[in-house]
């Protein structure tokens, strides 16, 4: 009898003493400032269907805690560990799964309880590929390009960056609206031929979309020699003045003298008149002889006489000589030379 009442006294003392423990240990988590726990994901936006982990934890990692993920009201999962976070993994395929999500955290063995901020996902369209013209301005020196890009598809906002080859040459540039984004640039004419893109990234991560590559040629004689044109121009005056030089000193004098020549020719015969009279005697006479064997009689040619009185034939002729005695010359040519000249035009 008295064996038994001194268990349960001892049962007693010892219930008692456990019952204070936790109290004490529940006031000490109390005055250790027991902290709400934290929910948070690797990113707040996602694609339908696309797969995310929230995480819920603790700053304090020496108490045994029990995780409760809920959305909404809903209850969703429960872990339980000590100083570890708890990972929720989840999959996101309609508008009520976006949240509002919260984590609760309870200490085991102790109704303090925390509740986390909400949180909350975005659905995210993904940018498509985008499409890059460019406007193509030509001076005498420079070149101007206008780059325009523009994706199609995707959720507000797009951030849009222009590439020379694989090289940035502008820095985001953000566009709330659909509308294209622009970039101007100034070349050198004489540059080499160039190519072009640009990527749009829209708020959804690594899901960044990059343009067909659009190649730009220099302008034509822009190349390598600025000065090209003045020297082909150059070239083509020195060639023209090589030939005026050929014409004015070798082709013109021969042309003044062939001229001479023709000008002096009527006053070296000094008797035109009778070199024609005696043409005429001759077809005069030898239409009242009789025709020399083995030749056809001939007809007198008509002459024709210009303004310088030279004598032209308008057809062709055979001329036919005879001998004439030395006494007949001189008495027919008032000349002072012993001989007669002829004219014959073929």
């Amino acid at each position: 009898m008295w064996r038994h009442l001194n268990k349960l006294f001892f049962w007693g003392i010892f219930s008692s003493l456990t019952l204070q423990e936790a109290s004490l240990d529940c006031d000490t988590r109390r005055t250790n400032k027991f902290h709400s726990p934290s929910l948070d994901s690797e990113t707040k936006v996602v694609t339908r269907g696309q797969n995310v982990s929230l995480t819920c934890s603790n700053q304090n990692g020496s108490l045994q805690i029990t995780y409760f993920l809920f959305r909404r009201e809903k209850h969703l999962r429960t872990h339980a560990g000590k100083g570890e976070p708890m990972i929720f993994n989840l999959s996101i395929s309609e508008a009520h799964e976006l949240g509002p999500y919260k984590c609760k955290a309870q200490v085991s063995n102790c109704s303090m309880v925390k509740y986390s901020r909400e949180f909350n996902f975005t659905f995210v369209d993904p940018v498509t590929t985008p499409v890059l013209n460019i406007h193509v301005i030509n001076t005498e020196t420079d070149q101007h390009l206008i780059l325009r890009c523009i994706s199609f598809n995707g959720s507000l906002p797009i951030s849009y960056t222009f590439f020379e080859k694989d090289i940035a040459i502008s820095p985001p540039i953000s566009k709330h609206v659909r509308e294209p984004a622009e970039f101007n640039i100034t070349k050198n004419s004489a540059g080499e031929r160039e190519e072009y893109r640009c990527k749009a990234k829209n708020e959804l991560p690594n899901h960044e979309r990059y343009s067909q590559p659009v190649s730009i040629n220099p302008p034509p004689g822009g190349e390598s020699c600025p000065f090209c044109l003045q020297l082909l121009l150059l070239g083509l005056l020195l060639v023209l003045i090589v030939i005026i030089s050929i014409l004015a000193f070798w082709i013109l004098p021969k042309y003044k003298a062939r001229k001479a020549m023709r000008d002096k020719t009527p006053g070296d015969y000094r008797c035109t008149a009778t070199e024609v009279g005696i043409y005429a005697n001759f077809c005069e006479n030898q239409a009242g002889k009789e025709s020399v064997p083995g030749l056809e009689p001939r007809q007198c040619v008509p002459t024709a006489q210009d303004g310088t009185q030279h004598s032209q034939e308008i057809q062709y002729a055979t001329p036919v000589f005879q001998k004439r005695a030395p006494g007949d010359h001189e008495a027919r040519n008032d000349c002072k030379t012993g001989c007669i000249y002829s004219e014959l035009i073929f």
